[in-house]
C-alpha cells in the first residue's frame, strides 16, 4: 500500500518561495502518475500539476512559470518548487498518486493521497 506524506508548507510573503516535499513509503514511485492538487477555503479542490513517466509534465495555467514539479527516483520523492507566491495561492496541497503511466483526468483516478500541507502566502 502506498503511502504518501507532504512537508514544506508554512506561512511565506507574497512574492516568496516554498518548496513542497512528498515523500512515499510502500511503493516505488517510477510507476506512478503524481499530482499535486490544493484546495482553498470555501472552494472545490484544483488540480495544480502532474507528472507521469510517458505524459509528461501539466500545471493549471495559474501557475504556470512558477510552480515545477520533479522527481527525486532515489529518494522516491516528488516536489513541488513554488516560486513568486501569491495570496491566491493560500490552500491546503496535497500530493496523490495513480499507478499509471499518464496522468489521470480526474482527482477522482487518483488512488493514494497525502494527509496535506498547509501553505499561507501574506503580508
Amino acid at each position: 500500500q502506498l503511502q504518501l506524506v507532504e512537508s514544506g508548507g508554512g506561512l511565506v510573503q507574497p512574492g516568496g518561495s516554498l518548496r513542497l516535499s512528498c515523500v512515499a513509503s510502500g511503493s516505488t514511485l517510477d510507476y506512478y502518475a503524481i499530482g499535486w492538487f490544493r484546495q482553498a477555503p470555501g472552494k472545490e479542490r484544483e488540480g495544480v500539476s502532474c507528472n507521469s513517466r510517458m505524459g509528461g509534465t501539466y500545471y493549471v495555467d495559474s501557475v504556470k512559470g512558477r510552480f515545477t514539479i520533479s522527481r527525486d527516483n532515489a529518494k522516491n520523492t516528488v516536489y513541488l518548487q513554488m516560486n513568486s507566491l501569491k495570496p491566491e495561492d493560500t490552500a491546503i496541497y496535497y500530493c496523490a498518486a495513480q499507478r499509471s503511466p499518464l496522468c489521470p483526468i480526474s482527482s477522482a483516478d487518483f488512488r493514494s493521497w497525502g494527509q496535506g500541507t498547509q501553505v499561507t502566502v501574506s503580508s
